[in-house]
Parts: C-alpha cells; structure tokens; sequence
C-alpha cells in the first residue's frame, strides 16, 4: 500500500514541477520581482502539500531584506522547506544550473551557483552575495557546504559569512529538521548524504506518512566587529541551540491538508 501512494505521489510531484515550469515560461516574464516571489513561495506551499509534508515555522520568517539566512543542510527538500516558509535566493552547487527542468526552476527563483571546488569562483560567488544584499535582498547560504543526517551538524565554513560583513548586513540563523508526525522523533527519511541516490532519498520521504519539517528562526546579528570565522562558529552554535529547543522560538503551523494552506504565513 506504501508503494502505491508513493507512486501516486511521485506522479503528482511530478505533474506540479511540470505546472512551475509552465508558469515560469509563459508568466515570469509579466509579473515584477515581487510578484514572482510570491509564487515561487506558492508553488512550494503547493508541493509540500501534494506530497503531504506538514510545515511548522517557529519565529517569524523574514519580509525583506538585507540580510543573510544562515541554515543546516539535510535534504534537497531543504530548499522548498525555506522558500514555502519564505522566499529567499539561495546559494547552490553549479551542476544544478544543468539539470533538466529543475535547473530552469531554480534559475528563475533567483538561485546563484557555485562551484564548490574552486577558491576563486567562491570568491565571485561572494561578491554577487554582497550586491544582492546591498540590494535589499534575502539571500540563503547552507555553510557546512554539503548536506549531512539531520542529526550532527558539521562545521560552517566562514567564506561565504564574508558577504554580510562587505555589506553590512545581518545574518539570521536557521534550524532545519524531518519530524516523523506519528512519534515525534526525528526523522532521516529525506536525508541525502554520501552514496544515495536522490531516487532513494525520494522514495523514503514519500513512504514515510506524517512526515514534519520544521523551520526554526533565530535572532538577527548584527555584523559589526565581527570576523567572519569567528562568526560562523557563533552561528553555528545558534543553528545547534535552535534544534535543540535552546530559546525556542513560537510555532505557526502550516498543514498540507487545508484548503488555505499556507494563509496564516506572512506574505513576502
């Protein structure tokens, strides 16, 4: 029966990536910035519902910017988690930009790419970091530089941090976690790490019911006086305290069942 319903939504995945791509060929190039913001935020609303993934924000997801999110990585769902929550532009490895489909997604969500193995494309990276944040905008970083269990967190590199010292913006920590709903542990179902395939971490997540992401957003920062790796270490232990329940902030909760998913969320 759980493979039947994975099937199932694994179609229906597929039919809503299908309906972004459309409305980003034949409506992107009408809409403002801001209203293609908004439904790039809608459309993963939309497809955590269709796979049944409740979300539950703790905190208060940020309107505008400058500022910098700072977030664990588990998943590749960690990217429509943060966008259903609210939108930001994201920081991504440069092979995404070519996959099928998904790389067309991205690109219009504003994604910036970057390839992880080289110093000075990291560089490039930072710099275009830094005029975005200048420019009022959100911008989202994963600083273990790779995803990992959901259950250790690894160590943030510091490079990427430099952008919101350049610009004299703050930083924001963010906690990222898979809940399984039926026992309230945690859950490694979407998980992608080492030598799995993201079809494995695909068909896990659709095979566990009642699966929960939850989104925990800390305090701002300010950068002044701050050296970066210095920095990174302090918003790494914040990240940690905040998927430990330290300074717990307030829960909202977004159902995938409802007929008005997602109303409660303030709009971006």
């Amino acid at each position: 029966m759980k493979s039947l319903t994975a099937f199932w939504l694994l179609l229906r995945g597929g039919a809503h990536i299908a309906g972004g791509w459309w409305t980003i060929r034949t409506r992107f190039p009408r809409l403002t910035q801001s209203q293609r913001e908004a439904e790039v935020q809608r459309w993963a609303r939309g497809f955590l519902r269709v796979w049944r993934i409740e979300l539950d924000v703790r905190g208060a997801p940020p309107k505008d910017g400058p500022l910098l999110l700072v977030a664990n990585h588990i998943s590749w769902l960690d990217i429509l988690v943060l966008h259903a929550a609210g939108y930001c532009r994201f920081v991504a490895k440069a092979d995404v930009q070519g996959w099928p489909v998904i790389g067309r997604m991205a690109s219009a969500a504003g994604t910036l790419y970057i390839a992880r193995d080289s110093r000075r494309d990291a560089l490039r990276v930072v710099h275009h970091m830094r005029d975005a944040l200048l420019r009022g905008e959100v911008v989202a970083v994963f600083p273990e530089g790779t995803t990992s269990d959901g259950i250790t967190l690894l160590p943030f590199h510091a490079n990427l941090i430099q952008a919101a010292i350049s610009a004299h913006a703050p930083a924001l920590p963010v906690a990222l976690q898979f809940i399984d709903g039926r026992n309230g542990a945690m859950s490694t179902a979407p998980m992608y790490i080492g030598d799995q395939t993201l079809l494995e971490s695909v068909w896990r997540t659709l095979t566990t019911p009642g699966l929960r992401a939850v989104v925990s957003y800390g305090q701002a920062q300010s950068p002044e006086g701050r050296e970066r790796r210095e920095w990174a270490a302090e918003l790494r232990r914040q990240v940690d305290g905040l998927r430990n329940g330290v300074n717990a902030p307030e829960q909202i909760a977004y159902s995938p069942h409802s007929a008005r998913a997602g109303a409660r969320f303030p709009s971006t």
